[in-house]
């Protein structure tokens, strides 16, 4: 598995649904469990969306 970027996955939150984000703190257990599922999602598709970061020992095909 490779490893996540702190930078990406803080630019992923950011960018997730307010309302997911504010609803992971609602007292409703269910709410937060919604909010946790679209934050989970949002994430995953963001992160997606990134390059792969390249591995040093790779010979670039592009300059």
């Amino acid at each position: 598995m490779e490893r996540l970027d702190r930078q990406q996955l803080s630019e992923a939150i950011l960018h997730a649904p307010a309302w997911a984000r504010v609803g992971i703190t609602m007292p409703d257990e269910e709410m937060r469990e919604k909010a946790a599922t679209e934050l989970a999602n949002s994430i995953l598709e963001r992160l997606s969306d990134y390059p792969a970061i390249p591995d040093p020992n790779q010979l670039s095909l592009f300059k």
